[in-house]
């Protein structure tokens, strides 16, 4: 039953990459169909997964194309040396294939769908700024570009099975300068004929395909292709760019995932290895969920942008719990913090650009969030090293973590709508007010109470006057620190009063 689901859960994401930005069915399915369903992995299970996502592209690819032609988004006079030369080479490229193996077809899709997410993220509009208009011909450079790239695309489709979907969208915009829906419906109508001619080929190279799996690929036909057509209509409704990131994303993701599961006996030789990926994953589990909770929240409801940006202040601390309950060791914690600030900080450096970013984040700043974030995971990586790594107490983390996120949040959401009495101190900024000072105080030390002597079994005597210096002096440097370094200063100044108290 779960390969079952599997097999939808393949086919819909082959579907949206088709419809999308004109990727073969193989680029999604295969790796799902090779990693995680038992009976694609035999000697020859990789070679029926490709077969099995070619046919599925036929009427995906054609449902596509067919969409963007009433859009006027094909331009076969810049496309048809590419379509022969690619159709020629299908069925050479179907027997490599059969004569490779297992392995190294299995492996090759698996990075392949990492690095094309990789590729969309960096760059998710691969138009260039001039683009050739559709009644354009090719001049000799164009036809020697499209030789060179429709020989060895052709025998890529038949090889790993992909269609060229990828290749194609490349060679038409960064090369023969058509615009990128342009590329993405010319890609996809070849790619009718070519999915076609390479399952054949699978087919009769391998008979055993369409006898033994001949129900799998009808269910992966009829829903990559349904798949298809709905996210066809979608991209030729918003922008490239918007295209671009949201397939360079989920592309990305699951070759991530795939090449984890893939490789995972290989990881688990390596425990620090092993250790980091389990914490970084659960960490993942986590995240997910909560934006897909809060999102909405930000967009249907009308909630006040400070209260909305202290949702996601407490997701982000939380995370530094379920990294240290996740974690074995403190180095797989602080190298999860470390990965998953490298991870954000440039895709947030993307997203920036884009209009739904301004309406999504209120910042104080250009370029806030990712600072923030930034500064955010490399304290967790750094409260992690010094309070577990050297010594040896994650629980006096974990109280200065819980202490100044509790407090900071609780004396915006009491301060901003409340705070009517300025701090006016010759070192405060005026912006913060007594009584989310108060507010900060009384929550960061109740937060150090219920950790500490609830769940912790710390006794009473130590705790009450530790959490009352820790969550004093938390308070005051929240209410002296500069704004966007609070977020260091808060924590790091709790952490030192808990290493010398507990």
């Amino acid at each position: 039953m779960m390969e079952w689901i599997w097999y939808l859960i393949a086919s819909v994401g082959a579907g949206v990459g088709t419809g999308l930005a004109g990727l073969s069915a193989a680029t999604v399915m295969v790796p799902i169909l090779i990693v995680l369903c038992p009976s694609f992995h035999g000697e020859t299970g990789a070679y029926q997964a490709t077969a099995i996502a070619l046919a599925s592209d036929i009427l995906g690819s054609a449902v596509t194309a067919y969409t963007y032609a009433k859009h006027n988004n094909i331009d076969l006079k810049r496309g048809w040396i590419m379509f022969v030369c690619i159709i020629t080479m299908c069925t050479v490229g179907s027997w490599a294939a059969y004569q490779a193996g297992n392995v190294v077809l299995g492996s090759f899709t698996l990075f392949l769908t990492f690095f094309i997410g990789i590729r969309f993220l960096v760059s998710p509009d691969t138009s260039r700024k001039e683009t050739a208009d559709k009644s354009e011909k090719l001049d000799f450079k164009g036809i020697l570009i499209s030789l060179f790239f429709g020989l060895t695309i052709g025998f890529g489709t038949g090889f790993v099975g992909t269609g060229g979907g990828m290749m194609m969208l490349v060679v038409f915009t960064a090369f023969l300068g058509m615009e990128l829906k342009t590329a993405v419906g010319t890609s996809t109508f070849i790619m009718t004929f070519t999915a076609l001619i390479a399952s054949v080929s699978h087919i009769l190279i391998h008979p055993a395909i369409i006898l033994e799996k001949w129900g799998v690929m009808l269910v992966c036909m009829i829903t990559a292709t349904a798949a298809s057509l709905y996210s066809a209509r979608f991209a030729n409704r918003v922008n490239n760019r918007t295209v671009g990131l949201v397939t360079g994303a989920v592309l990305t993701v699951l070759g991530a995932c795939m090449l984890g599961l893939n490789f995972r006996n290989e990881i688990a030789s390596v425990p620090l290895l092993s250790e980091t990926l389990r914490c970084f994953v659960n960490l993942v589990l986590y995240i997910i969920p909560c934006v897909v909770i809060v999102l909405p929240l930000r967009f249907i409801t009308k909630i006040p942008s400070f209260v909305f940006r202290k949702i996601l202040h407490m997701i982000a601390f939380t995370c530094f719990c379920v990294m240290i309950i996740g974690a074995k060791s403190w180095i797989a914690a602080s190298l999860t913090s470390l990965i998953i600030a490298a991870i954000a900080y440039p895709l947030l450096s993307i997203a920036e650009n884009e209009s739904w970013y301004a309406k999504l984040f209120v910042e104080k700043s250009k370029g806030e969030i990712k600072r923030s974030l930034l500064k955010l995971f490399g304290m967790f990586a750094a409260v992690i090293a010094i309070a577990w790594g050297v010594f040896d107490k994650p629980y006096a983390a974990a109280a200065s973590i819980l202490m100044w996120g509790c407090g900071d949040a609780t004396a915006a959401l009491i301060g901003i709508p409340f705070g009517k009495h300025k701090v006016h101190l010759w070192i405060a900024d005026g912006k913060k007010s007594w009584e989310g000072s108060c507010a900060m105080l009384v929550t960061s030390f109740l937060a150090g109470i219920l950790l500490l002597c609830v769940f912790l079994k710390h006794p009473v005597s130590d705790i009450l006057p530790c959490c009352m210096m820790m969550a004093a002096a938390g308070t005051a440097a929240e209410l002296f620190s500069p704004s966007e370094w609070d977020t260091v200063t808060v924590p790091v100044i709790m952490l030192m009063i808990a290493l010398m108290m507990l």
